[in-house]
């Protein structure tokens, strides 16, 4: 339980941290390149998750399931396109519907994604399998 709960506070500071990527790279996209908030949006979540993968692997998670690291990063960050639906949907909506500026569309849409993410991932790849008895 003890793990379980510093691999969680690990995983939020490393999610900020990869948070910070994402909207930097999403206000660039957006401001100084042009590009829609949508794909800017999907790039960015897709930069942070990669960033957020290293950082997971070498500071949050002790146990690593998956023995193929060729594997490990395409499998990390498919996990998180379950997150990237959540992000898209959420960002359209409060954009789109409540009108919101697309930055705080993005802090709606993270708070979202994190537990999602979180939990997909510490089971698939980052957790013992339970013996049976």
């Amino acid at each position: 339980m003890r793990n379980s709960i510093l691999e969680l506070l690990s995983y939020a500071a490393a999610s900020a941290a990869a948070l910070a990527v994402d909207v930097g790279v999403l206000a660039l996209l957006v401001s100084q390149a042009g590009w829609g908030y949508l794909p800017a949006a999907c790039v960015s979540f897709t930069v942070g998750g990669v960033f957020l993968y290293f950082v997971s692997i070498r500071f949050v998670f002790r146990f690593r399931r998956i023995t193929n690291r060729a594997m490990e990063l395409p499998l990390f960050v498919g996990l998180g396109l379950a997150g990237l639906v959540v992000n898209t949907v959420v960002m359209f909506v409060a954009v789109e519907g409540a009108n919101l500026h697309y930055l705080l569309a993005k802090g709606a849409a993270a708070g979202c994604t994190f537990a999602t993410n979180f939990v997909l991932r510490r089971r698939l790849m980052f957790a013992r399998l339970a013996h049976a008895r």
